[in-house]
């Protein structure tokens, strides 16, 4: 199995290692699209031959340009300009040392392997349950591998049958032409002849029985490695695609298990070849309790059965149905915008190639429910399945399909027992095949997961919370009055799905975030039990720890909040953000004067950050401060490393300062944000008559004060810096500072 696709069906911290492989140098887009071509090169021998490196390097830029090409194909404007930009990189940074380039997925290649051999020894350990999956399918290849082989053995002994039969055919008549003729041929000749005939007989029946026998056998191997495909590895799939669906580790192996399916069904087509082969040898020469007599037709309908089974399982949903506006968030439809849902037929075979013809259906079977609203598909709701230029696979997009609500004559009141955003529909998929060599039509069909409709966007945060719930605890894919009694939900699933939300910015929760809000929404006295309970309700209905919103109306407002303006700082750990207020006092306590750390408001619906300090006071005990928080407005008007940069605390007249010195642990404030603060411009001179960009005006900055009542400020002052000190100097002589420190002094004494 390839590299890249066993790196896909690790754990998803595994997957954070290979993350951490990838930069903008050498983005994992370029690993993911030319995965195989890169695979198949030693990068090795490259990264240490400039002439070669420069082939390679060129080689890249063409694969890239097929890429391009491909997505192009299907339209797809968005994937065209990644590519372009790709290109455009490589070709500034490698153009000129393409042996860097080489160096650098070589490099990553055996990190991945390093991931991967990590990966292994962690299951010889006994918690690598994804690294066993790895093994089981390897061990299904091996399977498929038989399989194959055993068909070529029956294809050679079926043409050594052929050659054995036409030879005896030939004997049989030769001796009969010579018992007529009797020229010359003595009775002790023709006795040996026809000893040699009856061998030849005898040898003929005996591989007639061997190769039908064999075909039993093959029918036994693809029947078990079928029922293995069908029960075990599909449903598998389906699952981790509901995994990624909320935000788990991607599901990339769907191509894996269309060439597991694809082997199967030319292994079956090949046997029914076969069977008309012998149905040939049969009609030419047969005898009484002649094997293929008895056992053809048994194998013809067997064959026909198994070949049957596996196309009927074969229609599946390759992406979710999902609005474009919204791509991290699937399955959550908004009357009147488009969607696109994709299908694959993990039979990939030329001769069902335009064969297909594919049509949408919304909530087909659903029996009527008081309430519950239905929707009519608008847009073009067929399609015929094709082979893609991009990788071959039988599929078809669904790209514009909308959802109208049907209007219910009178007043509509909402009588149904669940909120809109409770309320689960189906998207099933329905096709015939017409099997022209047996004249049978099979009936496909195919169901997404279950979407929610939304009709405002403002739902959308309500809508996505019943597609975690429901994808987190059932497979079932038509149990479409789940929330009618949701179960609920064990802390240790739940604290997967939460952290996988976070995630989608790169990433995920920590064991201490996890913990704050197991004890949110546990309680502290459930000591963050993995087994325990959480309703529906409490994660989604009710308010969280008093206050007047959801737990998950929260989660929502803090992941809004990161990723309009705090992305890069959660991405590279500068914020702590779920830590409960004893938490933070406990880790700043022995921490010197000016350490902060950075941590979401538990008061706000919309999401906001604040910062808490520790000071000491005369008599060295620490007192800890916490600013405002700040939302959206603030953080769009003034970025947060701004704020921390230009925060000043003042009471009364007393010269304003930065209390804020070292973020947790102990890194200094500027290296920790320095890099996220605006670059200086160049002021131009007072002279330069030539600069007609001049406004005339001052320019201003905006910075955030906290004013404190004095003795406050003075109680807690802390020891000034020769920086602050000679910042008063501008305003203050020397013999003023030292006579109002002396005074304070006194006062103090």
């Amino acid at each position: 199995m390839a590299q890249w696709c066993q790196l896909q069906m690790l754990d998803s911290k595994y997957l954070e290692q290979v993350d951490q492989l990838y930069d903008d140098s050498f983005p994992m887009d370029i690993r993911q699209y030319l995965s195989k071509w890169i695979e198949s090169i030693d990068w090795d021998t490259v990264a240490v031959q400039d002439s070669l490196a420069t082939v390679r390097f060129h080689d890249l830029l063409a694969q890239l340009d097929d890429q391009h090409s491909r997505f192009a194909l299907e339209n797809n404007f968005l994937l065209q300009h990644n590519i372009r930009k790709i290109k455009r990189n490589l070709q500034d940074r490698f153009q000129e040392d393409p042996v860097h380039m080489a160096m650098i997925i070589s490099r990553n290649l055996k990190e991945e392997q390093k991931i991967l051999d990590n990966a292994k020894s962690t299951e010889r350990e006994g918690d690598g349950a994804v690294l066993a999956m790895v093994v089981e399918k390897q061990k299904l290849d091996n399977k498929v591998k038989e399989m194959r082989d055993r068909v070529q053995v029956v294809d050679q002994n079926i043409k050594n049958l052929e050659d054995l039969q036409d030879e005896y055919n030939f004997k049989v008549n030769t001796l009969k032409n010579r018992e007529n003729e009797m020229n010359g041929m003595t009775a002790k000749e023709l006795e040996k002849e026809k000893m040699i005939v009856a061998r030849m007989c005898f040898e003929l029946k005996g591989k007639r029985q061997d190769v039908v026998n064999q075909l039993s056998d093959l029918l036994n191997v693809t029947q078990a490695l079928l029922s293995d495909l069908i029960s075990e590895e599909l449903p598998e799939w389906k699952q981790r695609q509901q995994t990624a669906c909320i935000g788990g580790p991607p599901n990339a192996c769907v191509d894996q298990l269309q060439n597991w399916f694809t082997a199967v069904a030319e292994s079956l087509q090949q046997v029914r070849q076969h069977l008309k082969k012998l149905q040939e040898l049969e009609q030419k020469f047969t005898y009484e309790s002649d094997p293929i007599t008895q056992k053809k037709g048994f194998l013809e309908a067997r064959a026909l059965d198994l070949f049957k089974n596996l196309l009927s399982n074969s229609l599946v949903v390759e992406r979710q149905p999902c609005m474009p506006t919204h791509p991290q968030r699937p399955l959550v439809l908004k009357t009147g915008v488009q969607f696109t849902v994709k299908l694959r037929f993990l039979v990939k075979l030329q001769e069902f190639n335009y064969q297909l013809k594919v049509k949408a259906v919304f909530d087909k079977d659903v029996t009527e429910k008081k309430g519950f609203r239905k929707f009519n598909i608008l847009g073009t709701n067929t399609k015929v399945m094709n082979m893609e230029e991009s990788n071959g696979s039988l599929a078809a997009e669904f790209r514009h399909l909308q959802l109208k609500e049907q209007k219910v004559a009178g007043n509509r009141t909402n009588e149904g027992p669940l909120i809109v955003t409770e309320e689960l529909h189906s998207l099933s998929f329905e096709s015939e095949l017409q099997l022209n060599q047996s004249g049978l039509n099979i009936k496909l069909e195919a169901l997404s997961l279950p979407v929610v409709v939304i009709s405002n966007v403002c739902q959308l945060p309500s809508g996505w919370a019943s597609i975690l719930w429901y994808n987190m605890l059932t497979t079932e894919p038509k149990n479409l009055k789940f929330f009618l009694s949701p179960p609920p939900a064990k802390w240790c699933q739940l604290s997967d799905v939460l952290s996988w939300q976070f995630s989608v910015t790169n990433r995920g929760l920590n064991q201490e975030q996890l913990n704050m809000l197991a004890d949110k929404l546990l309680g502290v006295k459930a000591q963050r039990n993995p087994e325990g309970l959480i309703p529906w309700t409490k994660f989604c209905k009710q308010s969280a720890n008093e206050k007047s919103f959801p737990f998950w109306l929260w989660i929502e407002g803090i992941l809004d909040l990161i990723k309009r303006h705090l992305l890069s700082l959660w991405n590279d750990g500068s914020i702590m953000g779920f830590i409960s207020k004893e938490r933070e006092k406990f880790l700043l306590s022995d921490k010197c004067p000016g350490t902060f750390l950075l941590r979401f408001s538990e008061s706000s619906k919309e999401g906001a950050i604040t910062f808490t300090w520790i000071e000491h006071d005369m008599h060295d005990k620490p007192i800890f401060h916490s600013v405002e928080p700040y939302t959206k407005k603030e953080l769009g008007a003034v970025s947060l490393p701004d704020i921390i940069r230009t925060y000043k605390v003042m009471a009364a007249e007393n010269i304003p300062e930065n209390p804020l010195r070292f973020l947790y642990p102990n890194i200094p404030k500027d290296k920790a944000f320095g890099k996220y603060y605006p670059k200086p411009s160049e002021t131009p001179e007072p002279m330069d008559v030539e600069n007609t960009e001049k406004s005339g005006y001052m320019k201003t900055e905006l910075i955030s004060v906290s004013e404190v009542h004095p003795s406050r400020l003075q109680d807690n002052m802390m020891p000034m810096s020769p920086d602050d000190y000679k910042a008063l100097e501008q305003y203050v002589s020397p013999r003023d500072i030292d006579a109002v420190m002396s005074a304070d002094f006194e006062e103090q004494n």
